[in-house]
């Protein structure tokens, strides 16, 4: 059932419909509040609004393209693996039926 958030973010007042779990948007709010307070400490001076913008979006960008290769990498590995369980497993099977022999 969807629903309607309001947040504010570097002043502005924000509303949104959705249907994701209150903990799950909470974190995601979380993450990108965080990310702007981040971004802006460690900037000299004030910076404007539309550039922290950017800056939170790229940041968010990169740790999704950083998550994406590990998973990319994992599944490759898990696959590999379960091919060579496959391997193992129909050779010891073959074994135990009697057609490894000669």
């Amino acid at each position: 059932m969807e629903r309607l958030v309001r947040f504010e973010l570097l002043g502005q007042e924000y509303t949104f419909y959705t249907g994701a779990p209150e903990d799950e948007v909470a974190d995601i709010l979380d993450l990108v509040q965080g990310l702007v307070k981040e971004n802006m400490s460690g900037a000299s001076g004030a910076i404007p609004v539309n550039k922290v913008a950017v800056l939170v979006s790229l940041n968010i960008a990169s740790r999704y393209f950083e998550l994406k290769s590990n998973f990319d990498r994992y599944k490759a590995d898990t696959e590999q693996r379960i091919a060579s369980l496959t391997r193992q497993i129909d050779s010891g099977l073959s074994l135990e039926k009697g057609e490894g022999r000669r």
